[in-house]
Parts: structure tokens; sequence; C-alpha cells
């Protein structure tokens, strides 16, 4: 396979080179421009904003891979590109698709374009906050103020420590320094103002007033409010008054300025004064204010050699569970899903080994980068094939597990690609059609190769799936178990989406919140299952921006900022209307076309009202999406 990037201004690269450095070279960069051409090699170990244009390319493009192959969508990986070019000094221009970035950079003197493209592409959620703290890690380094944390010491943590097994660890333990060494100097401000209040009760009434006149003339405030100097007052008690007074009120300044140089990164906000308040708390050099245009530092800093290593770590790192882990979540989001759906006992029972089965056959396949869409087919159907036999086992002992036809379609729920077709609509949102239509074609790609292998199976083994059965539980009941399974179901889809233990806690607790919600709105209320959906996904974002928003002003630990995508996706994926898409290509398999029709229009208008929720969300709480700019 070729290399797949081109350049304006370094066309000659290749020169010289063999056919095994070009191999090596490409070992993990296959579709990316090659780090050993000249121009690049020429300023590797160059500090990154001394590096020629072709350099910090590298870096902005290879940026913008890794999070495209993460599976964000095209507004994500425009910003993320225009968040590591600024501390540059660059300016970035980028046409996004599903797998492939034209990228145009210039510094003001160099201009250079570079293309890129994958091979593939995926959902790595981890990545996708990794991605966050290194362009954080970045805009510190390069002397400008972080943008992602307002406590820089976490992305720090993260980035230099990424080689570690316990990285997670050690950041959220440089964060507790950081917040005892915060809450020590609250302490000493709080003794240095009790010391100097005592003192001043010790000064005569008269002293203070003419100490506070004092103050006041010499400050250019006047006599407004001040209480008037006694004439038979000696002026040298008056003198002797105000330097006590000046004194005290020094002191008193001094802890206060000190005390907002420390609390400045309590209050988790995002100016250039709440980082530098942080590392001075944890006794770093402090970062520089934030300038209105790009204007890198001119000396020190990191390298690009470093900056790629970083890089390196973040690209090559494993994933988080092994395809064993990974059948298992795969098997409890869908017995979830199934009891979401209505499913009973059985129902899970078959959703559960099928799914499992499935998911792990289809880790094993990508593992070996088999082609997505057959790996997808065969997934399918090893997983439909699998609940089946497991019912049909079942029912030697008990026949009526022989009527749970339709468990077979909650077995291949864990294909639904969920994220393209969220972020697919997000992008069209953000009027980036090309992208938002290519994702979407390929989300009801891989739905087409999932459904006709469910409707394969189906006609092999002669299934008639006709819905679940009703099981008439109370319901208060029924809205505690929905609750739970939607917890289950949520916190699976996160970890088949790699993300961390306590991102998708996060998320699961907003999926149980929302999923719960909708569907008692439409059993109690009976609203339309597609204003229903709308809802769920709207309360989705609106639970994720208040999460984010809590961790900026310090009202939860800064380690748990994880990006919006990453909880609201996940957490509204349960809710993509499985059933009706399987329900239509099984009734278009049997040329019932209004049976298939009527589903497949179902299944449409709640596809549709889930991304416009989380849209609705973002216009209402993010400038960058209420306005266009």
């Amino acid at each position: 396979m070729g290399v797949k990037f081109k350049s304006r201004s370094s066309k000659d690269g290749y020169r010289g080179r063999t056919a095994a450095e070009v191999r090596r070279v490409s070992k993990y960069h296959t579709h990316s421009i090659p780090l050993d051409m000249e121009d690049i090699e020429r300023d590797y170990d160059k500090p990154i904003v001394e590096a020629c244009i072709a350099a910090k390319t590298s870096l902005i493009v290879r940026v913008g891979m890794l999070e495209l192959g993460a599976g964000t969508g095209s507004f994500r990986v425009r910003e993320m590109m225009h968040r590591i070019a600024y501390p540059m000094g660059v300016h970035v221009r980028a046409d996004v698709n599903l797998t492939d970035i034209e990228a145009t950079c210039t510094d003001g003197v160099s201009r250079i374009t570079e293309v890129v493209d994958l091979p593939t592409t995926g959902v790595n959620t981890e990545r996708i906050w990794l991605l966050e703290h290194f362009a954080d890690w970045l805009s510190v380094k390069c002397g400008q103020a972080g943008t992602y944390h307002a406590m820089t010491v976490v992305s720090r943590e993260l980035v230099d420590n990424l080689d570690e097994p316990n990285v997670y660890a050690a950041a959220r333990k440089a964060v507790k320094e950081v917040l005892a060494q915060d809450q020590d100097a609250a302490e000493a401000l709080k003794d240095a103002v009790a010391t100097v209040v005592h003192n001043e009760d010790e000064i005569s009434q008269n002293r203070i007033d003419a100490a506070a006149m004092d103050t006041r003339t010499a400050a250019g405030l006047g006599t407004v409010g001040s209480t008037p100097r006694s004439e038979a007052m000696p002026t040298t008690t008056a003198s002797d008054g105000s330097e006590d007074s000046r004194s005290a009120s020094v002191s008193v300044a001094d802890a206060v300025e000190n005390s907002d140089s420390s609390a400045a990164g309590s209050a988790a906000t995002e100016s250039s004064a709440t980082s530098r308040g942080r590392d001075s708390a944890a006794g770093r050099p402090a970062s520089s204010d934030k300038p209105a245009s790009p204007k890198p530092q001119a000396r020190g800093g990191i390298t690009v050699r470093q900056a790629h290593e970083r890089l390196d770590l973040i690209e090559r790192r494993k994933p988080l569970y092994s395809p064993l882990f990974s059948g298992f979540a795969s098997a409890v989001a869908c017995a979830a899903f199934v009891f979401l759906l209505g499913g009973g006992p059985y129902d899970m029972a078959g959703a559960f080994v099928g799914a499992g089965i499935g998911q792990w056959v289809r880790r094993q396949m990508l593992g070996r980068r088999i082609n997505q869409f057959f790996a997808t087919g065969v997934a399918v159907i090893i997983a439909a094939l699998a609940c089946v036999g497991t019912l049909r086992l079942v029912g030697i002992f008990d026949p009526v597990a022989l009527k749970h036809d339709t468990a077979y379609i909650g077995a291949i729920l864990f294909v639904i690609p969920g994220f393209p077709l969220v972020t697919g609509g997000l992008d069209i949102a953000k009027l980036d059609f090309p992208s938002g239509v290519q994702r979407i074609t390929y989300a009801f790609s891989i739905i087409l190769v999932a459904t006709l292998g469910g409707w394969a199976v189906a006609r092999m083994v002669m299934l008639n799936p006709q819905g679940f059965e009703p099981m008439n539980l109370s319901p208060w009941l029924m809205a505690g178990l929905r609750m739970i399974a939607a917890f289950c179901g949520v916190w699976g889809f996160s970890v088949l989406f790699n993300s961390p233990q306590r991102m998708a806690l996060v998320a699961a607790v907003i999926g149980a919140l929302t999923d719960t919600m909708r569907l008692e709105m439409q059993d109690l209320l009976h609203v339309p299952p597609e204003m229903a959906a709308f809802l769920g996904a709207f309360l989705a974002g609106m639970l994720a921006t208040v999460w984010r928003s809590s961790v900026r002003h310090g009202l939860l630990p800064p380690h748990l900022g994880y990006p919006r995508i990453s909880l609201t996706v996940p957490s509204i994926v349960i809710m993509v209307p499985g059933l009706y898409m399987y329900r239509a290509m099984f009734y278009l398999g049997q040329f019932n076309t209004l049976n298939a029709l009527d589903w497949a229009f179902r299944a449409f208008m709640v596809i549709i009202c889930l991304p416009i929720g989380l849209v609705t969300a973002r216009v209402l709480t993010d400038r960058s999406w209420r306005y266009d700019v």
C-alpha cells in the first residue's frame, strides 16, 4: 500500500531513499507523510515554534488524522487542528470527509497543502479524550494558555505518562496534590487575615479613621464616606496610626493577591490567569497570556520529535479491553437492549449469548484488519445462529423458549453504527454536507449488511419474528428495571467504543436517566416515539453540558472533564430503533413492501430526531453552534 500523502513543498522527499527505508517509515504511517522527508527531518529536533511550516504541518495534520480515525465528526476534527495550529503560529484551512483530510497551512511566510486518507474508520472515545489533553499539553509547552482544562496539570500528567500502565491513576494523584496545595494556601490566607484583624483591633478608632482618610486621599478617592480628621489630634499620632494601618492594609492586600493566584485555578475558568494560578500552585513555571493572534514564543518549548513521540503513544495505544471482555460488554448491552424493547428472560438470554459470541468474533476479525463490511456480516450471522441455537437448546427443557423468534434481532444489535449516524447528523447541522452525507451513507451501509445477514439467518432456520410478548409488570417496577437496563446497556456500548471505565459510568448514568424518561413518556403520556427520542437526546445533551460545565467551574474533579461527544453518543445509541430496521429488512426479504416501508419510515423518523435533539442542546448552550461564524 503506497503513501497517499502529497506535499507541494516536499515533492522530492523520496530522492535518495531506499525501498527498505520507505517501508520502515510506512509501517505505522502508511497513509501519512513520511517523517524522514528532508524538510521535516531538517527541523525534527528544533523547538516547534522555530520549525519550518512542513514540520508544523506534519503535527497538525497527524492530529487531525488521529481524531478522524477515532470516529468523531468533521467539525471536531477541524476544531482540533485549529487548536494545534494556534500555539505554533499557523493558520489552517481543512476539508474533512469520512476518511480523508486536505489541509492548507500557512505561517504568514510559507504555505503548504497536505492530503491524507485513512484505510478504514472506527470509534475510539479514549483517543478523542487523549487528543484533547494533547492539544492542551502542546499549547502550554508552546507558551500559551490551556484551552481544555483549567488545571493544566491534568493534561501534562496524562500526556507525559502515556507509556505508563496506570496513567489515569497518576493524573488523579497529581490533581489531588494540587488541590491539597490550594487548600493549604487558603488556610494560610485565613490565618493571615485573622492576624491582621486582631492587630487592627488594638489600634484606636481615631487612628483608624485618620489612616482611612489618608489612604483615600493618596488614592485620589476623596473623603466621601470617611470620618473627618480631628483638629486636636497630634500630627505624629495620625502619622503613626496611618503607618500601622497601611502596613495592615498591605498585609491584607498581599494575602488576598496570593489567594487570588491560588483561587483562580480552583474556579476552573479558561483564562490564562487560571493556568498561571494552577502552575504556581504546583510549583511549575507559569504560562503567558493568550494573544489576540497566533504569535509563538521565540525560544524554548518542546521539539517536533518530542511531540511526534507523544502522538506515537496515542496512535499505538492498545484497546483498553480484551476481545473477551468486549464480548461480555456486548452481551450485557444487547440483553439490556432487548429488555428495553419489551423482551423477557428468554429473549435476554438468547441475545446475551449471541451478542457475546458475535462481538468476540468481530473483534478478532477487525484485529486482523479484515474488511469491515465482511467482518460485520460474518459476526451478525454467527450471533444470530448462536442466539437461535441457545433458545433451541433451552427449548428441549422448556418448549416456551421456542416461541421467542424475535430474540435473534436483539443478538445482532451490537453492530448498530450509532456513532456515524449521530455525528453525520451533527456535521449536516454545521453545514458540512459532504462529510455528513458520507457518514450517514456509511452507517446505512453497515445497517444494510447487518440486516441482510439477519434476514439470511431467518430464512435459513425459518424464523418468523412477530415482536416481544408484554410482561405486564407494574409501572413503578417497570420504570426501575428500565433504569437498570438502560444503565447496563449504555455502559456496554461505551466499552465497545473503548471508553475508560469512569467515562463509561458517567455516560451510563446519563443514558439511564434519558432513556427511562423516553420510554415512560411513551407509555404514560402516549408521546409519539419520534418526539420522545428528540426529548431524550435533548436531555442527554443538556446533562452532558452540565457535567462539562461543572468540571470547568470546579464543582467536579478536573480529571472527569470528558468530551461531550464521548458522553452523549453512547447514551443515546440505545435509543436507535434497531428493531424497526431489522423488521423492515425482514419484510422486504418477504417482498411485503407495505410493512417494510412502514417499519423503515418509523426507523427513519426516530433516527433523524436523535441528532436534532443533540443539536438543539448544543445551540442553546454553545455560542459556536448558536452563530454562523
